[in-house]
């Protein structure tokens, strides 16, 4: 049972008890004033509700205080015992008193019903406050000692926890040694590569270098060759040129001789060998007559002809022509 059903049960215990005994006490006012009217001369008539009312407080004054005692778990001897036990009695007499004088049995039974009830309700409160108030207690000391071990074990979780961590920082100390050590010599090694690296790609820079030297200084030399030959070629080239320029004009000056050696015609010669001959005059600078004597067309046919050859651009086209 957990704190909150221990209250919401004391609260029933207490509810139903003051309930009873307000009850209880209310009927026993009730009850009994008629018999202390009764018995009390005319002129205190109206102090007949105190005599009821004086034990009924003695009832409340148990109730509570075994209430209280209950609660702290405390015992008040045996005098309480005694005071509740005269209430409930002197409640019990005064209620059945007036039966009791009239010999109504009935009666007795009817109006000892709620002194009964309120003296064993005051009782049974009384145990079931001591054994709430026992169970409580025994809780209490059941969730301390659970409270303990719990704090114990705790404490035994925290001095393990204490122990793994500084187990887990010098591990981590010997770790982060090792750790060091590694990366140091990894640092190394990776140096030496980097140097090992460097060098090869100096060396191998280097030997590009030469290579790209020597490749690029025999393209030199072939270029330089193949100029070289180039300029031979087109040397042979000019020189055959020369040789052929020399040979066409060789035989163009030959072909001219023979067309300009001829003697005088008196016939007009065809017009293709007549234009040949002019070609040949222009070119040997002969006369416009003797190139007419030669081909027999007239003198300013041949004149027209002369001046077609001294044309810009002619010359050249015209001896080509002839020579042809």
């Amino acid at each position: 049972m957990n704190s909150v059903q221990t209250r919401s049960a004391e609260r029933a215990l207490s509810g139903g008890t003051w309930l009873i005994v307000c009850g209880a006490m209310l009927y026993s006012i009730l009850t009994v004033t008629p018999l202390m009217a009764a018995h009390t001369a005319d002129e205190w008539d109206w102090t007949a509700p105190i005599l009821p009312l004086v034990v009924d407080a003695a009832v409340v004054i148990v109730v509570k205080l075994d209430d209280v005692l209950a609660r702290l778990g405390g015992h008040g001897g045996r005098w309480p015992v005694i005071l509740r036990w005269m209430t409930g009695l002197m409640t019990l007499a005064l209620n059945t008193a007036d039966s009791a004088l009239n010999k109504d049995l009935v009666g007795v039974a009817v109006h000892s019903v709620a002194p009964l009830l309120l003296i064993v309700t005051a009782e049974t409160s009384l145990a079931y406050r001591r054994a709430i108030a026992h169970a409580v207690a025994a809780l209490e000391a059941e969730r301390k000692a659970e409270r303990e071990r719990r704090e114990q074990t705790a404490r035994e979780r925290a001095a393990q926890a204490r122990a793994e961590a500084r187990e887990e920082r010098e591990h981590a100390v010997m770790l982060a040694r090792e750790q060091r050590e590694h990366e140091a010599a990894l640092a190394r090694e990776a140096d030496e590569r980097a140097e090992r690296r460097r060098r090869e790609e100096r060396e191998a820079r280097e030997r590009a270098e030469a290579a790209e030297r020597e490749s690029r200084e025999r393209r030199e030399r072939e270029r330089e060759q193949r100029e070289q030959a180039e300029r031979d070629r087109e040397q042979r080239a000019a020189r055959e040129a020369e040789a052929e320029r020399r040979q066409r004009e060789e035989a163009a000056r030959r072909e001219h001789a023979a067309l300009l050696d001829g003697p005088p015609v008196n016939t007009k010669l065809p017009e293709e060998h007549a234009r040949r001959i002019i070609v040949a005059a222009v070119a040997e600078g002969a006369s416009v007559r003797r190139a007419a004597d030669l081909c027999g067309w007239s003198v300013g046919w041949v004149s027209a002809r002369y001046a077609e050859h001294r044309e810009p651009g002619r010359d050249s086209a015209e001896l080509a022509v002839a020579s042809g």
